[in-house]
C-alpha cells in the first residue's frame, strides 16, 4: 500500500465517522475510497461494514441519552433493526458477487440522492401528528435489511424510518438512530467478519479513523451546521457514483 492509498483511506474514515455523526451518509465517502484502493465491490462493502462500525459506537456513545422516553420501546426497535440486518447480509453474502457489482452504481447515487434530499424529508415529516407502529416497524425492519446489504445511507433510511412512525423531535430521533444504526452494523460487521472476504489491511486503516471522527462528530454535533460535510458528501457520492456507471 502506497502513501497516497493510506492518506485517503485515514482521510475517509475520518470523514466517514465525523458525517456519519454530523448529518449521516459517510459510507459515501469511505466505500468510494475503498473501491479506489483496488478492491472488488463486495470486499469493499464488507470491509466497509466491519471499518465504519466503531465510528457508529463512538456516535452512539455520546448520543445515547437522547432516547428519552422511548427507552421501553428501544429493545423491540433494536431486535426488528437486528432481524432487517441479517436477512440482508444473508442476501449479500449468498447472491453472486456480479450481481452486487452491477447494483452498486445504482446504490452509490441512490444513497447519495436520498442524503441531498434529507432535509426536504425531515421538513415533510416533521408534519406528522401521530405515531404509526406499522410504519415504524417495517421502516426499521426495512432499513436493517438495506444498511447491511449496502452501508451507506443507512441513518438517513432509519430516520426516515423512525420519524414516519414516532412523533417526536428531531433530537430524540437522531438518539434512536444512533443506537439503531450500532444494532444493524454490529450485525452486519459480525456476518462479514466471520463469513465475508474482508480486507483486513484497510480495516486496520479505516476503522481507528471511523472512531476518531465519529466521536469528534458526536461533540459538535449541536453546534456545528452540517451544510459543508452534507455538500460534499452529496458531491464525492454523486461523483463516484457516475464514475463508476461510466466506467462499468
Amino acid at each position: 500500500m502506497d502513501p497516497v492509498h493510506m492518506a485517503l483511506l485515514l482521510a475517509a474514515g475520518v470523514g466517514a465517522g465525523f458525517c456519519n455523526a454530523i448529518a449521516g451518509g459517510g459510507s459515501l465517502l469511505s466505500f468510494p475510497a475503498l473501491l479506489a484502493f483496488g478492491l472488488p465491490p463486495v470486499t469493499a462493502t464488507v470491509t466497509n461494514a466491519v471499518a465504519v462500525w466503531p465510528g457508529y459506537l463512538g456516535g452512539a456513545a455520546a448520543l445515547r441519552k437522547r432516547a428519552g422516553e422511548y427507552r421501553e420501546l428501544l429493545p423491540r426497535l433494536v431486535i426488528t433493526g437486528t432481524a432487517g440486518a441479517l436477512g440482508g447480509v444473508l442476501v449479500l453474502l449468498a447472491a453472486p458477487p456480479a450481481v452486487f457489482a452491477a447494483l452498486v452504481p445504482y446504490l452509490v447515487l441512490g444513497a447519495t440522492a436520498l442524503f441531498a434530499a434529507q432535509p426536504w424529508l425531515s421538513r415533510r415529516l416533521a408534519v406528522r401528528q401521530s405515531d404509526s407502529r406499522l410504519l415504524l416497524f417495517a421502516g426499521v425492519f426495512l432499513g436493517g435489511a438495506y444498511g447491511a446489504y449496502f452501508n451507506g445511507g443507512m441513518g438517513i433510511v432509519l430516520l426516515t424510518a423512525l420519524a414516519l412512525g414516532l412523533d417526536a423531535s428531531a433530537q430524540l430521533l437522531n438518539g434512536l438512530k444512533s443506537v439503531l444504526t450500532v444494532a444493524v452494523s454490529t450485525t452486519a460487521m459480525i456476518a462479514v467478519a466471520l463469513f465475508g472476504p474482508v480486507h483486513w489491511l484497510a480495516v486496520a486503516l479505516l476503522a481507528p479513523a471511523c472512531l476518531a471522527g465519529g466521536v469528534l462528530g458526536a461533540r459538535f454535533a449541536d453546534r456545528l451546521r452540517p451544510t459543508v460535510f452534507r455538500g460534499v458528501v452529496i458531491v464525492f457520492g454523486a461523483g463516484a457514483g457516475t464514475a463508476m456507471l461510466l466506467t462499468a
